[in-house]
């Protein structure tokens, strides 16, 4: 039995039943093996679960990058509405989506120094490439490029947090509401530039 396949019924029972309610029993039975042969991949469920959090970050990040390289060709915008509005989507039919999340706001305690650890060093790189894509697409922001990434990804946050705990419905309205607020702000020289 391969790692690989233990991990991938990891993380789908992690990013349904978080760490808490997943038992090495049922990640075993869920593959067809016995509890035991995990032992022979992993030393324990901590090691399991910080595998699998570190891989959905490498793949999430990736996935990031792939995401505003392919949408060189939508309007500033655009693109960074999508980005948002994908994970709608995302959360219902990818693992890592629903994990990522689960994790970001709910880690087990134990391991919250080694998770956040990990996450905070994510958001960092998260924030690198975007800051990046804002370097290339955007043109006369009322704000210095910083703030503006910074405030997108407090925007992504506050929507995340609706989906993750109320629902797509919730999300979807606070994503509208936010959205509109956030680029009148960030755009407001733009708007006024063209008004004159």
């Amino acid at each position: 039995m391969s790692a690989t396949k233990i991990k991938q019924a990891a993380l789908i029972q992690f990013a349904n039943d978080g760490y808490d309610g997943t038992a090495l029993a049922s990640i075993a039975s869920a593959v067809g093996i016995k509890k035991q042969s995990i032992y022979t991949h992993f030393a324990n469920k901590d090691q399991l679960f910080l595998t699998v959090l570190q891989e959905v970050l490498d793949r999430e990040k990736k996935s990031l990058a792939t995401f505003f390289q392919q949408t060189e060709d939508l309007k500033f915008d655009e693109a960074l509405y999508q980005f948002i509005n994908r994970y709608n989507i995302q959360y219902e039919v990818n693992p890592d989506t629903k994990f990522l999340l689960r994790m970001c706001y709910l880690p087990p305690s134990h391991l919250y120094e080694k998770v956040m650890s990990s996450i905070y060093k994510y958001f960092d790189e998260i924030e690198e490439i975007m800051t990046k894509f804002f370097l290339n697409k955007a043109k006369g922001l009322s704000v210095p490029i910083k703030e503006a990434v910074i405030a997108y990804i407090g925007l992504i946050d506050s929507v995340l947090v609706e989906l993750l705990y109320s629902g797509r419905e919730r999300f979807e309205r606070r994503l509208a509401a936010c959205w509109k607020i956030y680029w009148r702000g960030i755009s407001e020289r733009v708007e006024e530039n063209r008004n004159e």
